[in-house]
């Protein structure tokens, strides 16, 4: 089964001037845990609930702060046309539950680590996949 098959293609965005504020907001009132940001038709990065959290409350950043300031802009995509095990195996290595899904910088979509699960739930690389990103960090 291929990325395109299963991802949400009805996607959230918001532009790098959104502040935490309205992102916390905006999670909360469509039930998502990240958002992709989008610069003049161009995904430029992915803000997710962590970030809101880690780099900016625990960072000392205020609510009124903007995306530009936190995003996590090391952006790992997808393709439409890779399979579910390429993309579990993917979001694996990155250690991230959810993948833009672009062609170009152009957002077409976006699949989470549990809609690979759903879809298949006896594929061994979405289970291995969130085993992986479930692990903590090693520290350094």
């Amino acid at each position: 089964m291929k990325v395109i098959d299963i991802m949400t293609t009805d996607v959230q965005t918001c532009t790098m001037d959104a502040s935490l504020r309205e992102i916390a907001g905006m999670m909360m009132d469509w039930d998502v845990g990240s958002i992709p940001v989008v610069e003049n038709g161009r995904l430029a990065g992915i803000i997710t609930d962590r970030d809101l959290v880690i780099r900016g409350i625990a960072a000392d950043f205020g609510l009124d702060a903007s995306v530009r300031e936190i995003l996590s802009a090391d952006l790992v995509t997808g393709r439409p046309d890779m399979d579910l095990e390429e993309a579990a195996d993917l979001m694996a290595e990155h250690q991230i539950r959810r993948l833009p899904i672009a062609e170009g910088d152009k957002l077409l979509g976006i699949v989470s680590l549990g809609d690979v699960a759903v879809k298949d739930p006896s594929d061994m690389h979405a289970g291995a996949a969130i085993e992986d990103i479930s692990k903590p960090a090693e520290p350094s």
